[in-house]
C-alpha cells in the first residue's frame, strides 16, 4: 500500500490525530485526500476535499461511501471520550461510546468494503488505544468500546483478506490533543503518531504501536493482571 497516488478518507479531520492525518497524507502525495467532520466548515486543511459525516448515522456513512467511490484507504479516526465509568456511569454515555468506536466504526468498514474491493484492495487503518488492553478508573466505557473496536480490526482482517484489503491497528497512549487536554500527564505529538502509523500501512503492517506505553501494555497481556497493575500503581 503506497500512500503516494492513493485515495484516502480520514473520519474526524477537523482536529486533533484527524488533522494530522488529513495533513500529512496530502503531504505524502496522495491523489486525494477527503477530509470528513460533522461540521465540515471547521476543516481548514489545504488541498482536501471537505465531506460531511457523521459516522453514528447510517445515512451519512452511506452517502460519504456514494460521494467518495474512489477511495483506496479508509483511515477510521473520529471517536470521543466521555469519561465514565461502568457501574455507575451514565449509560447513554456508555452507548454513546459504543456507538461512536464500535458501531460508527463497523458501518463504515461495511460502507468502504465495497468500494476498497472495486478499487484493487487498499487498506483500512483504525486509530485505536492502549487502553484497548488494560482499564482505567474513570475512563471505562472508553476503555470497552477501544476493546471492541480491536477486537473488530481482528476480525474484518480476515474477512477483508480475500480482496486484498490490508487491515491496520494504530495503538497509543496519550496524545497531545483536545481530547486529552485534562490528562496531565505524558503526552506524544500527534504528527509523530501519524507518521508512524502510515509509515506502518506502507509497510503492510497489522499493527502499529506508537509508543513505549503500548509496547509495555502489549506485553503485559501474557502476565498475570496482577503484575500489571501493581507496575502501574492502580
Amino acid at each position: 500500500m503506497q500512500i503516494s497516488g492513493s485515495i484516502a478518507l480520514v473520519t474526524g479531520a477537523n482536529r486533533g490525530i484527524g488533522r494530522h492525518f488529513a495533513r500529512q497524507l496530502v503531504e505524502r502525495g496522495a491523489t486525494k485526500v477527503y477530509a470528513t467532520a460533522r461540521n465540515p466548515e471547521q476543516i481548514d486543511i489545504p488541498g482536501v476535499e471537505k465531506l460531511q459525516l457523521d459516522i453514528t448515522d447510517p445515512r451519512s456513512v452511506a452517502a460519504a461511501a456514494a460521494a467518495a467511490p474512489d477511495v483506496t484507504l479508509l483511515v477510521n479516526n473520529a471517536g470521543i471520550t466521555t469519561f465514565t465509568n461502568l457501574v455507575d456511569g451514565d449509560l447513554g454515555k456508555i452507548r454513546s461510546e459504543l456507538d461512536t468506536h464500535f458501531w460508527g466504526t463497523l458501518s463504515m468498514v461495511r460502507a468502504f468494503a465495497p468500494v476498497l474491493g472495486a478499487n484493487g484492495g487498499g487498506a483500512i487503518l483504525n486509530v485505536l488505544s492502549a487502553l484497548s488492553w488494560f482499564s482505567h478508573d474513570g475512563a471505562n466505557a472508553y476503555g470497552v468500546a477501544k476493546a471492541a473496536e480491536w477486537s473488530l480490526t481482528n476480525g474484518i482482517r480476515l474477512e477483508l483478506a480475500g480482496q486484498g484489503t490490508l487491515v491496520t491497528g494504530l495503538h497509543l497512549g496519550a496524545a497531545d490533543t483536545d481530547m486529552m487536554a485534562s490528562y496531565d500527564g505524558e503526552k506524544m505529538d500527534p504528527a509523530d503518531v501519524v507518521r508512524a502509523a502510515l509509515d506502518g500501512v506502507e509497510a503492510d503492517r497489522m499493527e502499529v504501536l506508537a509508543d513505549e506505553w503500548s509496547v509495555l501494555v502489549k506485553e503485559a497481556l501474557a502476565k498475570d493482571p496482577s503484575a500489571f497493575y501493581a507496575l502501574t500503581g492502580r
